[in-house]
């Protein structure tokens, strides 16, 4: 008889995959809680929100100016040993930002310092460790993997995590930081058991070129008909999406007249419809082109900003984050399983890291807008600036949409 573990986690993904997935799942979780957990910190030190639309931007940022760098030393390096250190430097910013809570001398100004500082020690170990899957797993076994990924980042990191760290909030501020510590040192122990085949640049003597290395992952990129129009899309749609969620927190607290749970459980309803989208997602992918899904998944999100621009119901904002948590579970494994499959091994670092500046470049922008606009005009004008300009880019965007192929 075939045991529940197999089923959900084949022996073929072999043991290092199993590692890998247990620290994934850990971190995750960390994660989901520092997402709730850092908003509402800088928002209970200051009511400004063009300085709480900042505690998005310190998240946000690090990826863009790290990011291809990240993924040039994923390329030429370790990869097991990078993950290793930047999770040991995460941890000993959490280490001394707990430190200052304890002592009563946390400010703003060191609060954003701190979650700079990890946001960057995060671009390092996630840029990287995105890289280890297909090092590990054969590529017809790449979308149970990253199945079975994206199950454990949307129940811990967006299901669990969030209403667990606003919960930890509400205890003392402390705890949420405390936690995410521990669960990112159990990732370390976790990831420390793996062993990797080597990759990347296969002479010693070969002299680092980091420019020439850079040039190589994008120009891959712009070659390849399906990863460059989801790279493309990733960062306009970013762009509108980074302006209303900059301000999200004070959205779910103003507008929908909920507190600090609030925000996590709004949070967490998205997360609920992102395991509808995993329970879905094979059954609509053998029925509904990738191209037409991209299509339809743009218009949920135009329409997602309009929603919660118009509502000041919670329930009918939840009703909207539900729907949104599919769309965006779907969006994602169709952007990671198509990349992972084109792209060749030792490239996996660099064109990740141009989908992560895609991705960042959009939110940054988009965090600074969406903190002017709910500055001057309150906190639906951010949502409503999303949607007018996503409706715009899906009509410049809607050909473009039908070069994401199924396959590589």
């Amino acid at each position: 008889m075939v045991t529940v573990v197999e089923r959900v986690l084949p022996a073929r993904l072999g043991t290092g995959f199993r590692w890998l997935l247990a620290s994934s799942w850990l971190t995750n979780l960390g994660d989901g809680i520092a997402a709730a957990a850092g908003p509402l910190l800088i928002a209970t030190l200051t009511r400004d929100p063009l300085m709480i639309s900042l505690s998005a931007l310190v998240s946000w940022a690090p990826p863009l100016l790290f990011g291809l760098y990240a993924g040039v030393l994923a390329d030429r390096h370790d990869r097991r040993r990078i993950v290793l250190v930047a999770n040991a430097v995460r941890a000993l910013v959490l280490a001394a930002l707990v430190v200052l809570m304890v002592t009563g001398t946390v400010t703003v100004v060191t609060a954003l310092v701190a979650l700079t500082l990890r946001s960057i020690a995060e671009v390092f170990a996630d840029n990287t460790t995105a890289t280890l899957t297909p090092m590990m797993v054969g590529k017809d076994d790449l979308v149970i993997a990253n199945a079975r990924l994206g199950t454990g980042f949307i129940t811990l990191n967006q299901l669990a995590g969030p209403p667990i760290g606003a919960a930890l909030f509400g205890l003392g501020f402390t705890w949420p930081f405390a936690g995410q510590l521990l669960l990112v040192l159990a990732g370390i122990v976790l990831v420390s058991r793996i062993t990797l085949p080597p990759h990347g640049r296969q002479t010693a003597d070969a002299k680092p070129d980091t420019v020439r290395e850079l040039v190589a992952g994008f120009s891959w990129t712009i070659r390849h008909a399906a990863v460059r129009t989801l790279a493309l899309t990733i960062l306009i749609f970013n762009f509108t999406f980074g302006a209303a969620w900059s301000v999200l927190v004070l959205y779910t607290q103003e507008q929908l007249g909920l507190g600090a749970m609030g925000f996590g459980l709004m949070t967490t309803i998205s997360g609920i419809g992102g395991l509808i989208g995993t329970g879905l997602y094979g059954a609509i992918t053998r029925r509904v082109s990738l191209g037409a899904l991209m299509r339809i998944g743009l218009i949920i999100e135009t329409f997602t900003h309009l929603g919660l621009a118009l509502t000041r119901s919670p329930w009918v904002a939840g009703g909207i984050f539900l729907v949104f948590g599919a769309h965006a579970f779907i969006w994602g494994t169709t952007s990671v399983t198509v990349r992972q499959r084109a792209v060749p091994r030792e490239l996996q670092g660099r064109v990740g890291s141009v989908n992560t500046i895609c991705v960042y470049a959009g939110l940054v922008v988009g965090s600074l807008i969406g903190g002017v606009l709910a500055t001057r005009f309150g906190v639906a004008a951010p949502f409503w600036f999303a949607f007018a300009g996503s409706a715009v880019f899906v009509v410049l965007l809607w050909r473009q949409l039908m070069h994401i192929a199924h396959d590589d």
